[in-house]
């Protein structure tokens, strides 16, 4: 068996994605991939993605320039959860978020409240034109 017919494709074809940054293990952000996301993404050493809300395959930084380079693809042991250890490059290096962040995860649950608590680094409206 291929190892792309080893994953555990949910329903839609796709699985769940955790891009991690190497060297500080720092979760930048999660998403999906479908079959040709992941053999790119194998292909090209740089993270390819799948938008379901546009339904297409997704080049992290085609449009922001935050490009990732992926340095190992690993997969959990039910077969169903994909790893991307990554180094996230582009004009301003260390953005993942779409928000103009380090990370996706930038908001921390306090006093029944959902708080960001990480900066912006960079305005979005600057990112994406």
């Amino acid at each position: 068996m291929n190892w792309i017919e080893q994953v555990k494709w949910d329903a839609q074809g796709l699985v769940p994605v955790i891009a991690q940054e190497r060297g500080t293990g720092d979760v930048l952000m999660f998403a999906w991939m479908n079959r040709e996301a992941l053999q790119k993404t194998a292909e090209l050493g740089r993270a390819v993605y799948f938008s379901r809300s546009r339904g297409k395959l997704w080049f992290k930084g085609e449009e922001s320039g935050h490009v990732q380079t992926v340095h190992d693809i690993r997969i959990d042991c039910d077969n169903d959860v994909i790893l991307l250890q990554v180094t996230q490059q582009g004009h301003e290096p260390g953005i993942a978020c779409h928000t103009g962040r380090h990370s996706c995860f930038y908001s921390v649950l306090r006093d029944g409240d959902w708080q960001p608590v990480d900066p912006v680094l960079k305005d979005p409206e600057s990112i994406y034109k």
